[in-house]
């Protein structure tokens, strides 16, 4: 069994790995982190999920505030598995001590905000102990099915995009003000300060290369220097006024550390941004944006397009699909002959699922069973990571990905 430590939990997503209870971890927690705002609504969320009606969790939390909380947490040593979501500017130099301690670490999103951090990168990921990121949408259901499209040859057949249209298009729309866990979102001020979060080419554009490299390189054989060919990027921002800031911290000013991004009284938060590259020679548009706010009956949106010379995938999510998100395949030539020899093969991995014909194409139709939801996936991001911990085996291929992916969004923000 083991015993899990969080470091300045100072992001929801660390509250989330505790969604669901597991055997294999013990009830037992304990936390490290300074007195404050962030660490208040870390526990409330882990009391909400020992209060539910459904499904309750048993987390017993041991805390541990102070100064020098990373060092304690070392010395202390409760445990061998730490877990990281907060302030991503220092996240490497934290994932470093814990390497150099013997110290497991599961860490959030983004590690990195700058380039300068990325000698750090390289020494964490060189051996063991393991350092792995929270990486969630390799758990998601559609996800998991443009996968299994793409790698179906007869079916997909070979990338085939241009330069206009690229193989694989993949964009967002998140929300800054939401609701989490059935209450709304409260962020921590710094969230605002892109030196301390990351801008829009080093933050979920890093989830946008998880999927792009699970695609187009499922064996992790990619390295960036010999498989990767940077285009372009951009970047640009949202207009938050004091009003939405306010909704979404709690906090009734802008602080003062942000002041330089406020005009004309709103805050000018450079979250949005774009990077076209090239990975195994397959040419990738990576799209990401924040509003403040979903529209009525919607949440964070997800579309993503790729390309073949077999059929193309297309991933929609909005007004037109009542917000649910639907899975479509494309083409002409016996697409749905071959669409239907394809399918028995698939329902070992997918039971019952189905398809019918749709205005593009024909829609993949998928149990609800196999349907789960955003917040159920760090729980079982966390079982994974365990299974690696179990397994006592250095994860080489892990290591790679992890570091193209970083350098990549790095290298991204260093030439807009």
């Amino acid at each position: 069994m083991h015993t899990l430590l969080f470091y300045e939990p100072g992001h929801f997503h660390a509250a989330l790995t505790l969604r669901s209870q597991t055997p294999r971890v013990d009830p037992a927690i304990h936390v490290y982190a300074t007195e404050g705002p962030d660490l208040d609504a870390f526990l409330a969320l882990i009391r909400s999920f020992n209060e539910r009606a459904e499904a309750p969790t048993n987390w017993e939390v041991n805390l541990h505030t102070g100064d020098n909380a990373l060092q304690r947490l070392i010395d202390d040593r409760h445990g061998e598995i730490a877990i990281l979501a907060g302030r991503n500017n220092s996240k490497l130099q934290s994932i470093r001590a814990l390497h150099d301690a013997g110290i497991h670490a599961l860490v959030d999103k983004p590690w990195i905000t700058t380039s300068a951090a990325l000698p750090l990168l390289n020494q964490a990921t060189a051996g063991p102990p393991l350092a792995l990121d929270i990486m969630t949408s390799r758990h998601d259901v559609i996800a998991q099915l443009r996968q299994q499209v793409v790698a179906t040859e007869a079916l997909f057949g070979e990338f085939a995009g241009t330069e206009e249209h690229p193989d694989f298009e993949i964009t967002s729309l998140h929300n800054l003000c939401k609701i989490v866990n059935g209450v709304p979102l409260q962020r921590p001020a710094w969230y605002y300060d892109v030196d301390i979060q990351g801008d829009g080419l080093v933050d979920i554009q890093t989830h946008m290369v998880d999927q792009t490299q699970w695609l187009i390189d499922p064996e992790d054989e990619a390295d960036y220097e010999k498989d990767v060919i940077l285009e372009s990027a951009k970047r640009w921002t949202t207009n938050v006024p004091l009003s939405a800031f306010t909704e979404s911290t709690g906090a009734a000013s802008y602080p003062e550390n942000i002041a330089r991004h406020v005009v004309d009284g709103d805050l000018q938060l450079a979250c949005n941004g774009q990077i076209d590259y090239r990975l195994k020679g397959i040419l990738v548009r990576q799209h990401s944006e924040w509003a403040l706010r979903p529209p009525e009956g919607g949440g964070d949106l997800h579309s993503a397009t790729v390309r073949g010379s077999g059929c193309g995938v297309v991933v929609r999510q909005g007004p037109e699909t009542g917000y649910a998100t639907e899975i479509h395949v494309t083409g002409e030539d016996g697409l749905e002959t071959r669409l239907s020899q394809a399918l028995p093969a698939w329902h070992d991995s997918f039971p019952g699922l189905e398809y019918k014909p749709s205005d593009i194409g024909f829609e993949l139709l998928i149990p609800t069973a196999l349907r789960t939801g955003h917040e159920e996936h760090f729980a079982m991001v966390l079982d994974d990571f365990l299974d690696l911990v179990e397994t006592s085996a250095w994860p080489e291929k892990i290591a790679r990905r992890i570091r193209t992916r970083y350098t990549l969004t790095a290298s991204a923000r260093d030439i807009v």
